[in-house]
C-alpha cells in the first residue's frame, strides 16, 4: 500500500470520526417575514382600526385607546377612523387598502355594506380582523378572527338578570337601525326573560327624541317595569324619561361610561353589561403584529370574546377607577 493511499485513509477516518462527535446540523432560521405574514413589509407596521362610531361616543374612544396604547407598546403605527353610515365606512376601508396598510381592524354592524371591500383587503393580501358586531361573518369574510362579545349571549344575561330581580315585562331599545348585534342583544334578552318583551327604535344621533321615545312608552305601557338600553348614552336618556314620568321602571344597560357609572351607585341603573371594549382596540393590534412577525392566528377559528361582564353596585367601585381612566 503506497503511503500516499494510507495518507487518505486516515483523512477519511478522521472526518468520519469528527460527524460522529458533532451531531446533526442545527435547523437554520427562516428569513424575516417569512410565511403567510410576508405581505408586509419589514418597518413599523401600519394598522387601519375603522369602526361605526358616531364623533363622541364614548364608546368607541375606549376601543380607540386601547388601540393606540397597544401601538405605543409594540411601536405599530394605529389610525383610527370612524363613520357611522355603512357606505362610508365601506369608503373607509378601501381608502385604506389602496394606501396598502399592513392590517385592517373592522366594525361591522352591517356586513353586508362592508362586505365587499373587506374581501377586497383579503384579496390584496392585508390581513383583516374584525371586532364588536358581525361574528357570524367575519370568517366568512376572510378575516383572520373577531374579537368581541358574543351578543346574543350578552342579551341572555341580561334579561337573566332582570328575571332575577322580579321583573315582568322589559323594553328593549334599539338605537342604531340595521346593526346586527343590537338585534341580537334584544333577541337574547328574550330568551333569558323569558318573558313579555318588546323592542323600540329610536336614533342615536337625536338624543333629545330618543329621551321622547322612551318617555312616551312607559307613560303609555305603565307595565313595563324594565327598560333595557343597547348603549351608555341611551340609558342616562331612559333614566330621565322615566323620572320624567314617575315610573317605577328600572334600567340596565350594555356599555359603561362616567354617566352610567355614577347612575349605579345612585341606584338609577341597576347593572351595566360591560364588553370590556377596551380589548376590543388593543387585542386585533397585538395579534396582528403576531400574525407580520411571527405567523400566528389566534382564536383556532372561534371568536375571541372579551365579554360579558355584569357590572352592579357590588363591583362598580373597582371597574369605576378604570372607566375614569378611559380603560373601560
Amino acid at each position: 500500500m503506497s503511503h500516499r493511499f494510507k495518507a487518505v485513509l486516515v483523512a477519511a477516518a478522521g472526518l468520519l470520526l469528527l460527524s460522529a462527535c458533532t451531531g446533526p446540523k442545527a435547523e437554520e432560521k427562516p428569513a424575516e417575514g417569512a410565511g403567510p405574514a410576508s405581505t408586509q413589509p419589514s418597518g413599523p407596521l401600519r394598522v387601519a382600526v375603522i369602526s361605526h362610531g358616531t364623533a363622541g361616543d364614548a364608546f368607541w374612544n375606549v376601543v380607540k385607546n386601547g388601540a393606540e396604547e397597544a401601538g405605543r407598546q409594540l411601536d405599530v403605527q394605529v389610525e383610527y377612523n370612524s363613520d357611522g353610515d355603512p357606505g362610508n365606512q365601506a369608503k373607509l376601508i378601501d381608502n385604506a387598502v389602496a394606501q396598502r396598510v399592513g392590517g385592517l381592524v373592522v366594525s361591522m354592524a352591517n356586513p353586508e355594506a362592508l362586505k365587499t371591500s373587506i374581501e377586497n383587503a383579503v384579496r390584496a393580501g392585508i390581513p383583516v380582523i374584525t371586532i364588536n358586531s358581525g361574528e357570524d361573518k367575519s370568517a366568512g369574510y376572510g378575516a383572520l378572527t373577531h374579537v368581541g362579545q358574543n351578543e346574543t349571549i350578552a342579551g341572555e344575561e341580561a334579561g337573566k338578570k332582570f328575571k332575577e330581580l322580579g321583573k315582568k315585562k322589559l323594553l328593549c331599545v334599539v338605537h342604531e337601525a340595521g346593526n346586527v348585534g343590537q338585534a341580537q342583544r334584544c333577541d337574547g334578552a328574550k330568551t333569558g326573560f323569558a318573558d313579555d318583551v318588546q323592542t323600540l327604535q329610536v336614533d342615536i344621533s337625536n338624543p333629545t327624541d330618543a329621551e321622547s321615545r322612551i318617555r312616551g312608552a312607559v307613560r303609555t305601557d305603565s307595565s313595563l317595569d324594565a327598560v333595557l338600553t343597547l348603549n351608555s348614552q341611551v340609558a342616562a336618556r331612559a333614566v330621565s324619561a322615566i323620572k320624567a314620568v314617575g315610573s317605577k321602571a328600572q334600567v340596565g344597560t350594555f356599555d359603561l361610561n362616567t354617566d352610567v357609572v355614577g347612575a349605579i351607585k345612585a341606584g338609577d341603573v341597576v347593572f351595566a353589561v360591560d364588553q370590556q371594549q377596551y380589548e376590543q382596540g388593543y387585542l386585533p393590534v397585538q395579534f396582528l403584529k403576531l400574525y407580520r412577525d411571527n405567523a400566528n392566528v389566534v382564536g383556532g377559528g372561534k371568536p375571541v370574546l372579551t365579554g360579558p361582564d355584569l357590572v352592579d353596585k357590588s363591583t362598580v367601585d373597582t371597574v369605576g377607577q378604570y372607566v375614569q381612566r378611559g380603560t373601560r
